[in-house]
């Protein structure tokens, strides 16, 4: 056994250099720059997620829980519709995406976005947190940073790395091969694997950003986490375990909020205020 981690590890070691370095978003007001190392391309991973998306859209459809609200989601595709055009102090390309974003009607409290802006917020996040329009544009925009980071990819990098080091390691003991279907795991990814404190830190600072250039207090993201703390004293969402401590999450809210209120005021200006309803 030890001898297959060591060849693991080796072969990881020599599988790095093959990954591809890139830049998925510019700094913005926020200041995010991180080298990012991908070991698949965005075409791969995009391809997977249009379909994994449909699949689930359809399957929501079927049970009866896919936008059974109108005015529920009359009012989220009016939030993002107000986010969207904001992604290009990011990356330019992202205008262009096939953005769709759902609701479902389920008492869990979550949302997320997959690759390319493939998105849904459930019911129980609005309903649980009595959530305003600004505290959900503070959710959603949290959420695309997710998908202008490419944060889903590059954890597929990773895994694709450990797992092809794994194979080649398995092969030379004769245990044989870990593959997974890539449609699978971007579904796996971007609802239920838990992401690194580093990217769920670097989208709580880009969507206050995106909140705050559409016109949305970004100071809700704080309101919106302190309601998250009380949730999750009692009901705690199983997502939030691998999440900054609140703590650690408020301070550096307030700090990125701080930051980016003058676009928050300028958006006010010229009448692109939220009314945080």
């Amino acid at each position: 056994m030890m001898r297959a981690y060591v060849l693991a590890l080796a072969a990881a070691a020599a599988l790095l250099p093959g990954c591809t370095s890139v830049e998925t978003t510019k700094a913005g007001a926020v200041g995010v720059e991180r080298e990012q190392r991908m070991a698949v391309s965005a075409e791969e991973v995009a391809a997977s997620s249009r379909k994994a998306y449909a699949e689930m859209m359809a399957d929501a459809q079927k049970k009866g829980v896919l936008d059974r609200d109108p005015a529920q989601v009359q009012r989220v595709k009016a939030i993002v519709g107000r986010l969207v055009p904001q992604v290009s102090a990011f990356r330019s390309d992202a205008r262009k995406w096939p953005w769709e974003v759902h609701v479902l009607s389920v008492p869990e409290v979550n949302a997320w976005c997959m690759p390319e802006g493939k998105m849904a917020i459930y019911g129980g996040l609005i309903e649980k947190l009595h959530a305003s329009d600004a505290e959900i544009a503070a959710v959603m925009g949290h959420e695309i940073a997710h998908a202008l980071r490419e944060h889903v990819r590059e954890q597929i990098s990773r895994q694709v790395v450990t797992q092809t080091a794994v194979g080649i390691a398995g092969a030379l003991l004769g245990v044989g091969e870990l593959g997974q279907n890539l449609g699978n795991m971007v579904a796996d990814v971007t609802l239920n694997l838990p992401k690194s404190r580093q990217a769920e830190t670097e989208a709580d600072r880009i969507g206050v950003e995106l909140a705050a250039r559409a016109g949305y207090d970004p100071r809700a993201a704080i309101h919106l986490w302190e309601k998250m703390a009380k949730l999750s004293e009692s009901e705690p969402p199983k997502w939030l375990s691998t999440h900054p401590p609140h703590q650690d999450r408020v301070k550096d809210l307030q700090i990125y909020a701080e930051k980016v209120l003058p676009l928050y005021q300028a958006a006010a200006k010229s009448g692109g205020a939220s009314t945080g309803k």
